[in-house]
């Protein structure tokens, strides 16, 4: 399905991003995978690799611009192009009401969470061939305000009109641009924001990979600006 595409995964480490990576290898696609620490990204290239798949792995904060044109730079020396962008490196932040929302915190997750999907997208936008595909990952609470989700909802509000200017702009270059809300999984995110609920009620990852295989692939060509639910994707 993606025999010889280059994707960049931003967020791999763990989660989500982990899951994509694998599936992404076994499709035949050729990875850069990124995490702020190069030991928590480092063993998930181990694990690519012992699937025969190529893999270029960075330590890179991608709220920094510096550290963003590095991994760029790096995945076009290295493979020559960018065929996927999935944006999916974030952070949660607090859980508390506005008004008890620290400042610095408040930057910090606007700033992984959105500046670092505009940092990443522009570096990397250039270098997309026609037929290219940047997949931003978003919430349920990207499109509903809730009380206490302060700024990742904020950011993630952010993201999906992002994704929109994306594809509008990129019409006319044959790069697509879409976003996916994953829905509620099995992933240390969940568990820091839902504290009471039974982990094992949710899916993995692993088993949420179907939509983000689709718009990875030529099969999507064409569809771009739209909104998927991961878990209740079905092909047209």
């Amino acid at each position: 399905m993606l025999e010889g595409k280059v994707a960049m995964i931003t967020g791999a480490s763990q989660g989500l991003g982990r899951a994509l990576a694998h599936a992404y290898a076994e499709e035949g696609a050729k990875l850069v995978i990124n995490a702020r620490r190069e030991e928590s990204i480092r063993p998930v290239a181990g694990e690519i690799e012992k699937k025969g798949a190529e893999v270029l792995a960075l330590a890179a904060d991608v709220s920094v611009s510096e550290d963003v044109r590095r991994l760029v730079d790096a995945a076009v020396e290295r493979f020559g192009r960018i065929d996927v962008l999935v944006n999916n490196a974030g952070v949660l932040g607090p859980r508390v009401e506005i008004l008890e929302y620290p400042e610095d915190e408040w930057r910090k997750v606007i700033d992984a969470n959105l500046t670092g999907l505009y940092l990443v997208s522009k570096a990397a936008i250039p270098h997309m061939p026609e037929g290219g595909s940047i997949i931003n990952v978003v919430s349920g609470v990207s499109v509903e305000g809730r009380a206490e989700w302060g700024a990742y909802s904020v950011s993630k509000f952010g993201v999906e009109g992002l994704s929109q200017i994306l594809a509008a702009e990129l019409k006319e270059r044959g790069i697509r641009s879409n976003a996916v809300d994953p829905g509620g999984m099995r992933t240390d995110m969940r568990a820091a924001a839902y504290p009471e609920e039974d982990p094992t009620t949710r899916i993995t990852p692993e088993e949420n990979t179907s939509v983000f295989l689709y718009l990875a692939s030529d099969e999507s060509e064409g569809v771009t600006g739209k909104r998927f639910k991961a878990q209740e994707f079905q092909k047209a």
